[in-house]
């Protein structure tokens, strides 16, 4: 293909080739669909399962069909609070907040499900310029954010020479006392050299959902363009392990097909990465499909996916990969996602605006340009403080990412359980800034009593150090960590 220059900035970039010849399919799918018709949820058998999630052993196959078998009352209530607890031995009670900032919205796929989509006219097309992007960051960080998702479409323009110059924008500015730590990517996959490229911006997580495992949902969803190869997508990460991106991100997207199939394909997706990498995926996400301009599609989903199994589906997933971050969005209710919460989340978004350029414009257009809509709709500051009267402590640590914790050396630290030991009290830390700098005065006190609470749980080697940061943070200092 002719190698095309971006209308953007001095960044040729062509297409790159496709080539699955190394590729492997480790998504059986006969397998799955016998495991979870021979699965028996006996309930000796369930609570044996429970038993050794709660040991923080990954589960197996098998052992996750039983739990998605055991769906009585009784069990179902029994997984739940097997999940609160682990979520608590292993995370504690800390939920991380990030945004999305949406790059982009050219596309070059027809996903039926997708507001981008190719095909559809009534999408809004835009890309952000570099002086808008840095609007945005402006927006962003008055608003108290450390922590971002950058999305872009799949097109020739969002090479991987301009998200990484994109990173590197973000990385370089810097509001009063804030500023963005670490940078995260939702993009199409790469070859090697592209993730090489983007990797030495200094990204955080490199996303690539399969949206659905399922080949035959997946050839019917993606009819055309690069997105439309499964096996291109399914190897990215065996592409980024390659390129030294060892902190990737997995996902599907619940209502295309049975949400049984992709939650178990999710668990041999995170397999297959151990199994030949060493490491496992850093997060998981399961969205839901929502509603979105001119995509009636999403209005009727073939697969739906009700509350209840979407709580199910995450309570399972902690106790099968319980060092895996999860992570839900402000596609869900806010009711909903308050009660998913306690079931193993690790990562939520908060005060999101999901239109290009709708941080920093607030126009009504940009609804025009989201790939879909959003159900919580609360301001960052209602999220953290909600947060802190229901005893769990906002965090916006990046101590591990710069660091080094990535990948190999964050298991390291985390299955033998010593990711308390730096992200309770880095958690801490850096909700201080916040309350500091950005806090409403109701947030500011209900923040404070929480960090007083947070403070008097750590042991007693631990709790000097905080308090001597605490008080540096509170004369001014800003990122102390661990």
């Amino acid at each position: 293909m002719e190698t095309m220059q971006n209308p953007l900035g001095d960044f040729p970039y062509a297409l790159p080739k496709i080539d699955t010849s190394k590729a492997i399919n480790f998504i059986p799918e006969a397998k799955i669909f016998e495991q979870l018709e021979q699965a028996d949820a006996d309930p000796v058998r369930v609570r044996d399962i429970i038993a050794k999630a709660l040991d923080k052993q990954r589960l197996d196959p098998e052992e996750m069909a039983t739990l998605i078998a055991a769906d009585t009352p009784e069990l179902t209530e029994e997984i739940f609070a097997a999940a609160r607890e682990l979520k608590m031995r292993v995370y504690g009670n800390r939920i991380v907040l990030f945004a999305p900032l949406y790059v982009g919205s050219d596309c070059i796929n027809d996903c039926k499900y997708c507001g981008f989509r190719c095909s559809n006219k009534q999408a809004g097309r835009d890309t952000l310029s570099f002086d808008r992007l840095k609007d945005e960051i402006h927006a962003l960080v008055d608003g108290g954010h450390k922590r971002l998702i950058m999305v872009y479409g799949e097109h020739p323009k969002y090479s991987p020479e301009f998200i990484a110059e994109t990173v590197r924008t973000v990385y370089s500015q810097k509001f009063g006392n804030g500023e963005i730590r670490r940078v995260n990517i939702n993009a199409a996959p790469l070859d090697v050299e592209g993730f090489r490229t983007v990797k030495a911006s200094g990204i955080g997580t490199y996303q690539v959902f399969q949206e659905t495992y399922h080949q035959p949902t997946y050839a019917d969803m993606h009819p055309t363009g690069p997105k439309s190869n499964y096996l291109w997508r399914l190897s990215a990460f065996d592409r980024a392990m390659e390129a030294g991106i060892d902190d990737v991100g997995i996902g599907a997207l619940m209502g295309l097909a049975d949400w049984r199939f992709e939650t178990m394909s999710l668990l041999y997706h995170t397999i297959h990465l151990e199994d030949h990498f060493n490491v496992g995926p850093h997060t998981i996400s399961f969205p839901r499909i929502e509603p979105a301009i001119g995509t009636g599609f999403n209005e009727n989903p073939p697969n739906a996916v009700s509350d209840h199994d979407f709580k199910r589906l995450v309570a399972i997933l902690r106790l099968s990969v319980p060092y895996t971050g999860l992570i839900l969005t402000c596609r869900e209710s806010v009711e909903l996602r308050n009660e998913v919460l306690q079931f193993g989340v690790s990562q939520i978004d908060a005060g999101s605006s999901i239109g290009i350029g709708a941080y920093a414009a607030k126009d009504e257009d940009t609804h025009r340009k989201s790939q879909f809509e959003l159900a919580d709709n609360r301001s960052l500051d209602e999220v953290i403080r909600e947060l802190c009267e229901v005893d769990f402590i906002p965090s916006f640590c990046t101590g591990c990412y710069r660091l080094g914790r990535t990948g190999e050396h964050f298991m390291e630290f985390a299955v033998p359980g010593f990711v308390k030991r730096y992200c309770s009290p880095n958690a801490i830390l850096t909700f201080q800034e916040f309350l500091e700098d950005y806090a409403s005065p109701e947030t500011l006190k209900v923040g404070n009593r929480q960090i007083d609470r947070e403070v008097a749980r750590l042991n007693d080697t631990q709790r000097p150090g905080v308090a001597e940061r605490l008080a540096r943070v509170r004369n001014g200092e800003r990122d102390l960590y661990f």
